[in-house]
């Protein structure tokens, strides 16, 4: 058994995790909830351009009005930008996503590209011998659409010259504070039926009579603007999804690590009050023992 001198040590160390714990709960419960205000403020902008967008692609003659939105009859090589976060301490956040991932693509029918956003997934995906082409790391607490589009501009580039004929987009979807889901969204060639794309945006618009759009100039020069900011877009939204999903993911795990510090602590008095009495009680046979061998003399 250890002596009281290591046993009160051990309380001490135990009580020093839990205060940075705490203090690490308290900063990630500020930033989760500046994270959902961005999030909240991006998706009525989003849900206006997919309508705008939508709007133009249904005109006659879609498949000759932009490259974007032609499904290509054979798949070659495909590209997965695949957001994580740059800092541990965040319970399964990380290993989440990345596990996601491979069981998405692992298996993937064509030869698989990566885009990692974050040191966490880079890292990660380097050990599992991935084919990483490029790196997003050490992103602002809070980013500008600025500070992420040059991750939306490289997966269009990476369409438009034949590198790759399908770019998926896997990153955690924010549902509420207890909740964050890994999802994984068709980014390239764009989707405007089916599953995904048209849930994620038409369900946030207002109900309403359909809007009239007076467009200039034509819808070719339109396009060639809207459908790579777009794109943009959508990886910008998944990163303020994602650094919201973090950022609760974070408070969670920092809260039951302060809860099981605690725990910790209690277990250890206990045991420190079962040493030190058992200290107090030896020195006292000791003192007897020594008086009856005195009295014996």
């Amino acid at each position: 058994m250890a002596s009281a001198r290591e046993m009160r040590l051990r309380i001490k160390s135990v009580k020093n995790i839990s205060q940075v714990t705490r203090a690490l709960e308290t900063v990630s419960a500020s930033k989760v909830r500046k994270a959902i205000n961005a999030v909240m403020a991006t998706r009525s902008y989003a849900t206006k351009a997919w309508q705008v967008l939508r709007h133009v692609a249904e005109q006659p003659g879609r498949d000759s009005l932009h490259p974007l939105l032609v499904k290509r009859s054979t798949v070659k090589n495909a590209l997965v930008v695949v957001i994580t976060g740059d800092r541990g301490l965040a319970g399964a956040y990380n290993s989440n996503v990345i596990r996601f991932t491979a069981q998405k693509f692992d298996n993937y029918s064509v030869p698989v590209k990566y885009i990692a956003v974050g040191r966490k997934g880079r890292d990660l995906l380097f050990r599992r011998r991935k084919n990483v082409i490029a790196d997003f790391s050490n992103l602002p607490a809070a980013p500008s659409f600025a500070d992420v589009s040059a991750i939306g501009r490289l997966a269009v580039e990476e369409y438009n010259q034949g590198n790759v004929d399908e770019v998926f987009l896997v990153y955690t979807d924010f549902i509420n504070m207890g909740r964050q889901v890994a999802t994984v969204k068709k980014l390239l060639p764009l989707e405007l039926e089916g599953e995904g794309l048209v849930e994620d945006f038409e369900h946030k618009a207002s109900s309403g009579p359909a809007a009239a759009y007076e467009y200039e100039p034509d819808q070719r020069e339109l396009l060639d603007q809207i459908i790579p900011r777009f794109t943009a877009l959508q990886v910008y939204q998944a990163i303020l999804e994602s650094q919201a999903s973090e950022h609760a993911a974070r408070m969670v795990a920092m809260r039951n690590a302060t809860d099981n510090a605690k725990e910790l602590v209690s277990a250890l008095q206990l045991v420190y009050n079962k040493v030190r009495q058992q200290t107090i009680t030896n020195d006292i046979l000791d003192i007897v023992g020594g008086a009856e061998a005195l009295a014996a003399k």
